[in-house]
């Protein structure tokens, strides 16, 4: 990582590693403050005179739907972060050159529409409610259940160790529509979600032609000479 990081700044300059800052703010203004408040909000009111702390797959529950809906009004930051921070990346003449998130967000309203705003939507939303289930929910379980064990005081070491939980359930469940995400939020259009599977004809491949596995709706069977054709599927 230090590696890189040095790299981007010989090749592009220190402000380079802030490329895309004020869609990440947009989108923390809008994705996680969604969430979070509705998540602590609705939890506050729903233990509110209760005996005991919430079970933990209403705890999940909450969490999907905060998720959810921070997930989807966060999307449009989320893809101008996106494209931001992925501009350097692309020749010249391919760059967007937002100026800012706003000015990111008004050029695809005018350019691509208001639609493509809320383009991946489907996996922000998906990956909203995964991450937030592995943030909030397996947090205040981890911290209920480290607190139940009688060795840890409610102070700063148990936070830690709740949030460290949680940290690492966040990422295992998020992390594959992380990638998908980013590619779609990223793509020029050579991505199509839909709501079925579509089936398209059968391909064939010569080993080494870096056909097989090199795109989303590639498959492969088989280690060398001609590959056998199978089905692609583009699912949405």
């Amino acid at each position: 990582m230090t590696g890189m990081a040095l790299q981007v700044v010989r090749s592009d300059g220190v402000l380079a590693l802030y490329n895309g800052l004020s869609a990440s703010l947009c989108r923390q203004m809008t994705y996680s403050l969604t969430r979070f408040a509705i998540y602590e909000t609705v939890r506050d009111h729903v233990t509110r005179g209760s005996e005991g702390p919430l079970p933990f797959y209403k705890k999940v529950l909450l969490g999907a739907i905060s998720g959810c809906i921070g997930g989807f009004v966060g999307t449009p930051a989320d893809m101008v972060n996106v494209r931001m921070q992925n501009d350097m990346k692309l020749p010249p003449s391919q760059r967007r050159n937002y100026a800012h998130a706003v000015d990111g967000l008004y050029r695809v309203a005018r350019e691509e529409g208001l639609k493509k705003l809320f383009s991946g939507a489907s996996m922000a939303s998906s990956r909203g409610m995964l991450v937030t289930v592995g943030q909030l929910s397996c947090y205040d379980q981890a911290k209920q259940l480290v607190l139940s064990t009688g060795y840890l005081p409610d102070g700063v070491l148990t936070h830690l160790v709740a949030s460290f939980i949680a940290g690492g359930c966040a990422t295992i469940l998020c992390q594959p529509l992380d990638v998908l995400k980013t590619r779609l939020m990223n793509s020029k259009g050579e991505y199509q979600v839909s709501g079925r599977c579509r089936q398209h004809p059968p391909r064939q491949y010569r080993h080494g032609d870096g056909g097989p596995g090199r795109g989303p709706h590639t498959a492969s069977l088989g280690l060398r000479g001609w590959v056998r054709p199978v089905p692609i599927l583009a699912c949405g």
